[in-house]
């Protein structure tokens, strides 16, 4: 299935924030996330891409559907989320560019657009002018109940993208699960990589 990639930004973007909030929601109700999404809390977290002059979104088309996205920032856009977890490491946040989220739906896995994904995000940070680059992945039990058991871990993948997981480099974030009352807090693995 051909897939091509859009930058977003400005107008585009903002009319379609709505397509990228379902989109997100859908995908992190997924292991392993467990995402129980909120329209109103992505629209808002959505404009923070808006307001970010070095940020970058790409959606992924099929067609005119839009079937998956990918944003990323400066992490100093981040710093209230994730700066404590970067407090006792020497690294200066704001040197290092945050690949935030791929969302792709599971029929187009599989076909090269996770690469497609970096690609860009990682050519924007080094137009920008960054050197490192970072994202982070949430970290679950391994007897985790909702735990699918064909579930394969995107370690391997990221690893050939040259990323490596920061130690003790781990933020917390708060969502709530499927299934859940409330919200819970949860642990979030830091991987990095030079440009």
């Amino acid at each position: 299935m051909a897939v091509r990639l859009q930058r977003l930004t400005g107008r585009a973007l903002s009319e379609t924030l709505d397509e990228i909030a379902a989109l997100r929601i859908a995908v992190f109700r997924e292991w392993p996330y467990l995402y129980d999404g909120d329209t109103e809390y992505e629209r808002g977290y959505l404009k923070r891409y808006l307001e970010s002059p070095r940020a970058i979104v790409v959606g992924a088309y099929r067609e005119d559907r839009l079937v998956g996205v990918t944003t990323g920032t400066p992490l100093a856009d981040h710093a209230g989320d994730f700066g404590q977890a970067f407090a006792s490491t020497g690294l200066a946040i704001s040197d290092i560019f945050y690949c935030a989220e791929s969302v792709l739906l599971p029929a187009f896995r599989g076909q090269g657009v996770g690469h497609a994904f970096f690609d860009a995000r990682e050519t924007h940070a080094q137009e920008s002018g960054f050197k490192t680059v970072c994202f982070c992945s949430v970290l679950r039990p391994e007897d985790h109940s909702e735990r699918p058991l064909q579930y394969r871990p995107l370690d391997a993948f990221w690893r050939k993208r040259g990323y490596e997981p920061l130690p003790d480099v781990i933020a917390s974030f708060s969502w709530k699960d499927l299934g859940e009352e409330a919200e819970t807090r949860k642990p979030l693995q830091f991987w990095m990589r030079r440009l």
